[in-house]
């Protein structure tokens, strides 16, 4: 591969998927100069018709499902029987907040006040940088994209590596949808030149869905710009089943919730606190149902958990795994017992450890793999100090059939998001944020919009008389 060529290798059987030349700093100039000539235009029509614009491109979007399924499979892994599911989280998003802009964006009247004309707007930034990952390539641009341009402003996309060709898709859609062409540029960008853009100042807001070091980078790059950041970082996620909890829903979701996509999902849950009460009962069914998935080539249907990203992603998981066993950890899953897993693949067995503590990386450091590990706690007030004992705070769950309790724990748990009876969902209604090592800023609800506009104040006198 030469220096200017950016490659995505595919976790399926290591093939070359896709392959594209970097943009040059004149590719890059063109993009900026024109996204910023465009959003001049663009601004000022009116936010109905840039709703008729952007639920054309999701139409398009969808239109495209049949090519971008596999597409998925082979950069990423993801098996195809989930892949329409991305594609209806996509426009679940995209829509609810292309509904909401209307009012989202309207001005905000204060009280009357005679002789004057008060009223604060919500003015577009200009442009707005989106750098997407590749766990989740369509959900995770769509949270900024969209709203983006329903607000008034350009975008400038950078897609993962490994999800090359979902930037030539976004930008297929809005073709498609009669966007006009300065509006939106899908960038194929190293790391290096990501900053250079970012520190050059020809970005107004910078949207990163990414690693906690990906995420310091942005803020080094921004550094002395003035401009607005959104990290959306990583997660270590805990979940606590109280002794009411439904234990089949409990179990069925907090499977899915572990090991859905790889376990790659920064909002996936990778620690399981149990009341002491039913945790006898409840590992067993976990483990049980864990068994049930079915590791293999993800373009096959049958197929329910695919390949990690890459062979490293892997052994990683697998180190930390190994290193909870030394530490007198117990795992429950025979690896040998699916057939695809091999030490030096991507391809990884599903794994439940128990006899698990806080000194343990498993429970500490984000995994983003399928491994989960499961502690007993004797109440909640145990439950809510390990859940708080991490850098992380994206989202929790509880589950129970006590709601007054759940919004009690609720209220003293360190998190973005709370679930009862749920996990690993982004509700495009409520506002998706994270703290600490989660990250800062926030994506989605109408709060979503205040993120992608600045309020400018009118303030004006109308009784001119003496």
């Amino acid at each position: 591969m030469s220096d200017n060529m950016v490659q995505c290798i595919s976790p399926v059987d290591g093939s070359l998927t896709a392959e594209r030349p970097l943009a040059s700093a004149e590719d890059i100039g063109k993009a900026c100069r024109a996204a910023r000539a465009g959003q001049a235009d663009w601004r000022k029509l009116p936010v109905e018709k840039r709703a008729e614009i952007c639920n054309r491109a999701v139409d398009a979007m969808l239109a495209m499902a049949d090519e971008i399924i596999p597409e998925l499979a082979w950069q990423m892994g993801r098996p195809i029987a989930y892949g329409q599911g991305e594609l209806n989280g996509f426009a679940e998003r995209a829509r609810h907040m292309i509904a909401i802009a209307p009012q989202a964006l309207a001005n905000i009247v204060p009280e009357p006040k005679n002789g004057f004309t008060r009223y604060i707007s919500r003015e577009p930034l200009g442009i707005v940088f989106t750098i997407a990952p590749w766990n989740y390539p369509y959900l995770t641009a769509v949270n900024s994209i969209i709203p983006a341009l329903m607000a008034g402003n350009a975008v400038l996309l950078k897609h993962a590596r490994q999800t090359l060709l979902v930037g030539e898709r976004f930008a297929q859609a809005f073709e498609a949808a009669g966007l006009p062409e300065d509006l939106f540029h899908n960038l194929v960008l190293s790391h290096g030149q990501t900053a250079e853009l970012i520190s050059g100042g020809d970005v107004d807001m910078v949207c990163f869905t990414g690693s906690v070091p990906g995420g310091a980078a942005m803020e080094e790059a921004a550094a002395g710009r003035f401009i607005g950041l959104g990290l959306e970082l990583g997660g270590k996620d805990p979940a606590y089943v109280r002794p009411d909890a439904a234990l089949g829903n409990a179990v069925e979701n907090l499977v899915d919730g572990a090991f859905f996509n790889s376990g790659q999902s920064c909002c996936g849950v990778e620690r399981i606190y149990v009341h002491e009460e039913i945790i006898d009962e409840f590992v067993p069914s976990f483990v049980e149902l864990t068994r049930q998935y079915v590791l293999g080539d993800p373009l096959d249907e049958a197929t329910t958990l695919g390949p990690m990203v890459n062979a490293g992603s892997a052994e990683y998981v697998r180190g930390q795994i190994n290193s909870a066993v030394k530490a007198g950890a117990t795992v429950h899953i025979d690896e040998n017992t699916f057939e695809k897993s091999k030490a030096g693949t991507p391809y990884l067995a599903p794994q439940v450890v128990t006899g698990v503590d806080h000194q343990m990386s498993i429970m500490r450091e984000e995994s983003f793999g399928p491994v989960v590990g499961i502690m007993a706690v004797s109440g909640d007030e145990e439950a809510v100090t390990l859940m708080n004992d991490s850098p992380f705070g994206l989202t929790a769950s509880i589950w129970t059939q006590d709601e007054n309790a759940a919004a009690t724990i609720a209220g003293q748990v360190n998190t973005g998001t709370v679930f009862m009876n749920r996990c690993d969902y982004l509700d495009p209604a409520l506002a998706w944020t994270g703290i600490g090592h989660s990250g800062r800023g926030c994506t989605l609800s109408s709060l979503g919009y205040e993120h992608l506009t600045r309020p400018k104040s009118f303030h004006f006198r109308v009784d001119t008389g003496a």
